[in-house]
């Protein structure tokens, strides 16, 4: 009997594989901090049943925020509030080549073009529209710091 050969892939970085408790050990907090980045809405593990399982996105995510809370000085109410108002790259003054090659990335703001609240594609455009400007502000500096 012949036996069938399975193909090994690659796990994608969004894939949710750790639970919590390694989770925990890999950005060297207690598991109930993940808990409470968790209730405050900073995070969003995948819960599969009622274990919360972590992809390796959010491994860096966390690890993101512990910097922005414990380097920065951000507190978690004043970290939502900034996300609310601008990416994650923006607040932790990630380099463009940096923040453009991560998969962790998180942009939870609203768009500041104006566009019809409710209808969710004029939000969608409205946050393309904000990108586009942010990219660039971004090429004009670089082209500054060259030039």
């Amino acid at each position: 009997m012949a036996r069938k050969k399975t193909e090994i892939e690659p796990i994608h970085p969004g894939t949710a594989v750790y639970p919590i408790g390694v989770a925990a050990r890999l950005v060297n907090v207690h598991p109930r901090t993940l808990r409470i980045y968790e209730a405050e809405g900073l995070i969003s593990p995948k819960h599969v049943g009622s274990r919360r399982m972590f992809s390796e996105n959010d491994i860096k995510w966390i690890g993101c925020l512990r910097s922005m809370i414990h380097e920065d000085g951000i507190s978690i109410p004043g970290l939502k509030k900034l996300l609310q108002l601008a990416p994650c790259w923006e607040i932790g003054d990630c380099p463009s080549r940096v923040h453009e090659k991560c998969s962790a990335h998180v942009d939870n703001s609203v768009p500041k073009t104006l566009h019809v609240v409710g209808d969710d594609q004029a939000t969608r455009e409205a946050k393309e529209a904000d990108q586009e400007k942010r990219r660039k502000v971004a090429q004009k500096k670089k082209q500054t710091l060259s030039g």
